[in-house]
């Protein structure tokens, strides 16, 4: 029952396989082309600059744009969900103490205190997740697109280096750095470390552009955190735990390196030093923002008071009533 139908799939595979393979052979033929017809100068290797160039240019045409996206939703979580959600706090509380007042709950109280911490929490997340579905700001949609759009990039480039370094292949003619061979493996394992030290370096970096407000909101949070901690209750942290692993990835990532080609290699290190530089890029534009937002607040007041003097000065005070002079 099944024989016709896995001969079919099969005989389609087998008619697929030669187009595949054609459409590879023109990439890997192309790539080679360009390396060659750049204007690169005589002291630069063109396969290897080729490669830095098209993870430039690559990473600017895909990744960046989803970056800048996300960043604008971070934004607009920050300055706009926290803040409402700040004001309603206390008209929620109220409303949650009034409810439970009509109602007449009974109870010790610290039952009574758990029923109303539970109402007022379920109250400002559903209030949280109507302000984030209402400005477009889902944190999971935030966190998750960025890397996903750069994962089908970064899998498909590797292995289309990795297919180009195979023998017999022009690879073998050029050195760069550190590596004797675009075709083998970096036998110093010196471009592995440092792309090691480059992931790493991208994810405390993350802390080192923080701002004063940033920073004071993680203390609170820290401290709301150790709360619940000394009450008994188990706290996640998405956020550190994603660090954590991010740290082992740049362990794992040096061993990886070590025993892939050199053309992939260089592929990851163009690819990791971009990253931490639109880290940096990224950090240094949201510190301005946030710094010139302040400085905007801190000089409302200021025009304020200086429109009410000029409009003082403005209007002229009224002089004394000047008397007639009696016959």
């Amino acid at each position: 029952m099944f024989a016709p139908r896995r001969a079919a799939r099969l005989s389609t595979v087998r008619r697929l396989s030669p187009a595949k393979r054609q459409f590879t052979t023109a990439l890997q033929n192309g790539f080679l082309d360009l390396a060659i017809s750049l204007p690169f100068p005589s002291s630069l290797p063109p396969y290897s600059t080729t490669i830095i160039l098209l993870t430039v240019v690559s990473r600017l045409a895909f990744t960046v744009p989803f970056s800048i996206w996300a960043k604008k939703r971070q934004w607009r979580a920050e300055e706009l969900v926290v803040p409402a959600l700040q004001e309603a706090k206390p008209l929620v509380e109220k409303q949650v103490l009034h409810d439970l007042r009509v109602e007449q709950a009974r109870g010790t109280k610290d039952e009574l205190r758990k029923l109303y911490s539970e109402r007022v929490k379920k109250a400002m997340v559903a209030r949280r997740n109507a302000l984030f579905a209402e400005h477009r700001c889902r944190p999971w949609a935030t966190m998750l697109i960025p890397p996903l759009s750069q994962l089908p990039l970064f899998v498909g480039t590797s292995m289309f280096l990795s297919r180009l370094a195979q023998p017999p292949t022009v690879f073998d003619s050029e050195s760069f750095l550190t590596l004797t061979s675009l075709a083998h493996a970096d036998p110093t394992a010196a471009l592995p470390i440092a792309l090691g030290m480059l992931t790493l370096a991208n994810v405390e970096s993350a802390r080192w552009f923080v701002s004063a407000a940033a920073r004071e909101r993680e203390v609170r949070e820290e401290q709301r955190l150790e709360e619940r901690r000394a009450q008994g209750h188990i706290v996640l942290q998405p956020r550190k735990i994603v660090q954590s692993g991010l740290r082992l990835l740049s362990v794992g990532r040096i061993l990886i390196a070590a025993m892939v080609p050199g053309s992939v290699v260089l592929y990851w290190v163009s690819s990791a030093t971009f990253g931490l530089l639109q880290t940096w890029v990224f950090d240094y534009w949201e510190r301005r923002r946030a710094n010139l937002r302040m400085l905007a607040v801190s000089q409302q007041p200021a025009i304020t008071a200086g429109s009410v003097v000029i409009k003082a000065k403005s209007t002229p005070a009224p002089g004394p009533v000047p008397q007639q002079r009696r016959k």
